[in-house]
């Protein structure tokens, strides 16, 4: 009896089992499940907007794009505070597209052979006004910019009236910035831990300009001030006017010119005269 109780339930575990495999059988597992590959997209360096041919490259000149890896174009440069010092004041060779990526053929680089001679225009050449922090517009002035360069000077002369002793007139009008100090741009941004204040600016300018600015030197002081592109473009010959002190500052308009004062020798000649000496 015994054993046939243990033969059924042997039988019984028996098809239990068959069952369960003929289950799994019936029903595979699922496969994996495949993970999802993101694109990898990198921020790429390009122009912010149209740019053309020998443009001096500016910050607001600068952009960025996303690209996906795969996409990226040879020789493009990721987009980081580094990259973007590299290609300031550089000039650029050919006409970029808004969007388009910066490559190192594209830009010719401050230092680069030739590069001063490229940048001048026909007929221009180039020179160098010395700048504080002041006269230089506190360094923010960059390569690209137009500026005017005015000259102030003190005549020390008693005999001018005091409203007219200190004067300011434009020597430059929108003339185009090429280089900062020696080393043709600063690539720091201003107000950062590298950048420092210029001691000299360059600028295009005619000839005749130049010798302006060299007799405008042992006259008075320089001072640049940054003038906007239209103005640059609509009015390239700006008049000339002078301003006086007096034209800043009614009290000294109304200051008197004093007489300077002289003194008077008396020369006696015994009987022939006399004559009168003024000094």
């Amino acid at each position: 009896m015994i054993l046939r109780l243990l033969m059924f339930a042997m039988m019984a575990l028996g098809l239990a089992g068959f069952g369960t495999v003929a289950w799994v059988s019936a029903h595979p597992p699922h496969p994996p499940t495949a993970k999802k590959v993101v694109p990898v997209e990198t921020s790429v360096l390009v122009v912010a907007h149209d740019v053309q041919a020998g443009t001096l490259l500016k910050a607001d000149d600068l952009g960025t794009k996303e690209f996906l890896t795969a996409d990226i174009p040879a020789g493009a440069t990721a987009d980081t505070p580094d990259a973007r010092r590299a290609v300031l004041g550089g000039m650029v060779r050919h006409a970029l597209s808004s969007g388009e990526a910066i490559l190192p053929a594209d830009v010719m680089l401050p230092g680069d052979h030739g590069f001063l001679a490229a940048v001048l225009q026909p007929g221009m050449i180039a020179i160098t006004v010395a700048v504080d922090a002041v006269t230089g517009a506190a360094g923010l002035i960059w390569p690209g910019d137009n500026v005017d360069v005015i000259m102030t000077q003190l005549i020390d002369d008693p005999s001018v009236p005091l409203g007219k002793r200190i004067s300011a007139e434009p020597v430059l009008h929108a003339a185009r910035v090429i280089a900062i100090d020696q080393e043709l741009v600063q690539g720091a941004t201003p107000g950062s831990a590298t950048s420092h204040t210029a001691h000299t600016v360059t600028l295009e300018v005619t000839p005749r300009q130049a010798e302006r600015v060299q007799v405008a030197t042992r006259i008075g002081e320089l001072s640049l001030a940054v003038c906007a592109t239209q103005v640059a473009a609509l009015q390239p010959n700006r008049g000339n006017e002078t301003v006086f002190a007096q034209d800043v500052s009614h009290a000294m308009a109304d200051v008197p010119l004093k007489k300077p004062q002289t003194n008077t020798l008396h020369v006696y000649q015994g009987a022939a005269g006399e004559e009168d000496f003024r000094f």
